[in-house]
């Protein structure tokens, strides 16, 4: 059972409006519990203090503790405060907040045996990600194969490449192949590898992949799309842990660890014919799910994060992105998971670099809402009588309070999905929900978008 999560506590210590921004913005990047007053609160229990400044009682109350402190000063004072320091600029943004965080916490390693440590590549706080975290160390250092399923995009090899690092095999290599992208003529070759003359080309010997991950691990991704043919062959090896080169008599041993990973539905495969079980319950001893993106949007900002600075990385231009567009870019469906969103940063970057993009620097089907949006249904209303909307009167019969209220939410739900053309998204902003809600809610009452 996964232990309970623990709740960090900030302080935050400085005028309004700064105050009250930095506390919405800790708020919506994690499961903090905010404090601003030392009434009730202890030193010891706070993982950092934000402040302008502690006053004379604040500095009695803090006394010998040593909690962190994130100075927030003037932006223009940001050059003069060597690197190491903790410090926030009065016009920060999500990603200042963020980098501050990870210096605190979010930038964990995860412990290994023998006290080696490694870098933790599972990106966001989400309880999908907790939990992906969680059964990821349960299983990296046992010898069995794993499946992960999910979208395209969802970021399954990033969970195959965690999974060795924190494996016992991570000095080893991690040897990718992507099954559904090879031609089927070449499949057998690239995996195991062929002998000179085999066939038409083949000029020289040459090792596959499973000689290639010797020792390490062997990532075969979308294994779904690879042909029956193959399947045979890959359940024999690993079976046997035996293999041989294509046009070779020869048994070579394969000491690898393998783990699949596919966005299709590999059950109805079975049912029809395009993938055999035997392979799939030897491949599925240890599943992993990756959820889509648009099922954590609270891992956005995060992701954002770590992709702009992978961008920056490689030469690109520093991205940063105002709170209105990092707000909008959560509430975007994003089918094409993080890798929709890797390939719109990129373009962000070389439109915009060094500088802030806004809301209206999005892309518009990324904008959804701005600073001054309001519903349309209610654009020339300020009212709820205005709006047509009334509290209607108790009947003296009684009322089913239950059905009444569902009733009322699949119009408002109906309404919204079809003000906003079918776009979920933007039809739960409009009824102030999560679209993870809204979703559920449509699922139980049997509406379709």
């Amino acid at each position: 059972m996964a232990s309970a999560r623990h709740i960090l506590k900030f302080a935050v210590f400085a005028p309004e409006p700064l105050a009250g921004r930095l506390q919405s913005i800790l708020m919506s990047l994690g499961d903090y519990h905010i404090c601003t007053d030392i009434a009730g609160l202890k030193p010891g229990d706070c993982a950092a203090i934000f402040t302008c400044g502690l006053n004379a009682a604040q500095n009695r109350w803090l006394g010998a503790a040593s909690p962190p402190v994130v100075a927030l000063l003037p932006s223009d004072k940001l050059a003069t405060k060597p690197a190491e320091e903790l410090v926030l600029g009065s016009d920060f943004y999500y990603q200042d907040v963020l980098e501050v965080l990870y210096r605190l916490r979010l930038g964990r390693d995860v412990p290994q045996r023998g006290g080696v440590a490694k870098k933790d590549r599972l990106v966001g706080i989400s309880s999908a990600v907790a939990e992906l975290r969680r059964l990821s160390a349960q299983v990296a250092d046992k010898a069995v194969t794993v499946l992960i399923t999910g979208p395209s995009g969802a970021g399954k090899e990033v969970v195959a490449r965690s999974l060795h690092d924190l494996s016992c095999r991570r000095d080893a290599p991690f040897v990718p192949i992507n099954c559904g992208a090879i031609p089927r003529e070449l499949l057998e070759s690239e995996l195991f590898g062929h002998e000179r003359g085999a066939f038409t080309g083949a000029i020289s010997s040459r090792a596959g992949r499973f000689e290639l991950a010797e020792g390490g691990t062997l990532f075969l991704d979308e294994i779904g799309d690879m042909p029956l043919d193959m399947q045979v062959k890959i359940l024999r090896v690993i079976q046997e842990r035996t293999f041989e080169r294509v046009g070779s008599d020869k048994t070579r041993s394969a000491d690898v660890r393998i783990i699949a990973a596919t966005h299709r539905n590999l059950e109805a495969m079975i049912e029809s014919g395009q993938f055999r079980e035997d392979l799939y319950y030897r491949i599925n001893v240890f599943p992993l799910s990756v959820p889509g993106l648009a099922e954590r949007p609270e891992d956005i900002p995060h992701l954002i994060r770590a992709l702009a600075k992978q961008l920056e990385t490689e030469g690109l231009g520093r991205l940063r992105l105002a709170d209105s567009a990092i707000r909008s870019l959560c509430a975007h469906g994003w089918s094409g998971n993080i890798r929709e969103l890797a390939n719109l940063l990129e373009r962000l970057v070389i439109m915009y670099p060094y500088q802030v993009v806004g809301f209206i620097d999005l892309p518009e089907n990324y904008r959804y809402g701005d600073d001054g949006w309001r519903p349309p249904i209610l654009a020339e209303s300020d009212t709820a009588a205005e709006a047509g909307i009334s509290v209607p009167a108790l009947p003296a019969a009684g009322i089913d309070m239950k059905d009444y209220f569902q009733d009322v939410e699949r119009q408002w739900i109906s309404q919204a999905l079809s003000v906003h053309e079918g776009v979920v998204s933007k039809a739960a902003l409009h009824l102030g929900l999560r679209r993870t809600t809204l979703i559920e809610k449509m699922r139980k009452l049997g509406i379709q978008p």
